[in-house]
């Protein structure tokens, strides 16, 4: 049995299986103030979504160690590992056919409001796409960004907020993981840079 396959056995205990405890939702704390954000940030209607992709605190045995993402791309969900027996799990959006990535990384970088630069490959599939796109509401990366490295070397994938919110739960990116800008903002408050990430 190689390691995607122990670590599939061990997320029913992440992704909301009888195992688990739900000890918080989102939904149930008192909503954060983003006045203080350079552009607005928009709030997201939860209810539009199943409850499995609401941000959630469960006690669960967690398969990395703390401060570790891992994200089941299969159940469209990411948990940050806050304890040996604390999760903090998010809804997202994976990589289209064709376009889904596995693996294990680092958080090389992490980035607030970043600017984003297609590559080259983005380029080909849309021509008309432009070099740089600024920072904002409108910018596909969203409020925030943490960036992928193997080695020492950027991968060119992210984790990162969108602009697209209703994607979330589907494979709709080139690769990268979407996430709500609410949820993005809340994981790169947790996240260090050096931070591993596993894929699966």
């Amino acid at each position: 049995m190689n390691r995607r396959s122990l670590l599939l056995l061990a997320m029913p205990a992440i992704t909301g299986c009888a195992s688990t405890r739900l000890l918080a939702e989102t939904d149930d704390t008192p909503a954060r103030d983003y006045s203080e954000e350079p552009y607005p940030v928009r709030r997201v209607d939860r209810s539009k979504f199943a409850a499995r992709y609401h941000p959630a605190t469960l006690a669960a045995a967690a398969p990395e160690r703390p401060g570790s993402i891992v994200v089941d791309t299969a159940n469209r969900q990411l948990s940050f590992v806050e304890s040996r027996k604390l999760i903090r799990r998010y809804g997202v959006a994976v990589g289209a056919s064709g376009h889904a990535w596995r693996g294990k990384a680092v958080v090389g970088r992490k980035a607030a409001w970043p600017a984003w630069y297609p590559t080259d490959e983005m380029h080909a599939q849309a021509p008309g796409l432009p070099r740089r796109i600024e920072p904002g509401p409108a910018n596909p990366l969203g409020a925030r960004a943490l960036y992928l490295f193997q080695n020492g070397h950027d991968t060119y994938y992210r984790i990162h907020g969108t602009s697209e919110p209703w994607t979330i739960g589907t494979e709709a990116s080139s690769g990268c993981i979407r996430m709500i800008n609410e949820d993005i903002i809340d994981l790169y408050g947790r996240v260090a840079v050096g931070a591993v990430v596993l894929v699966v």
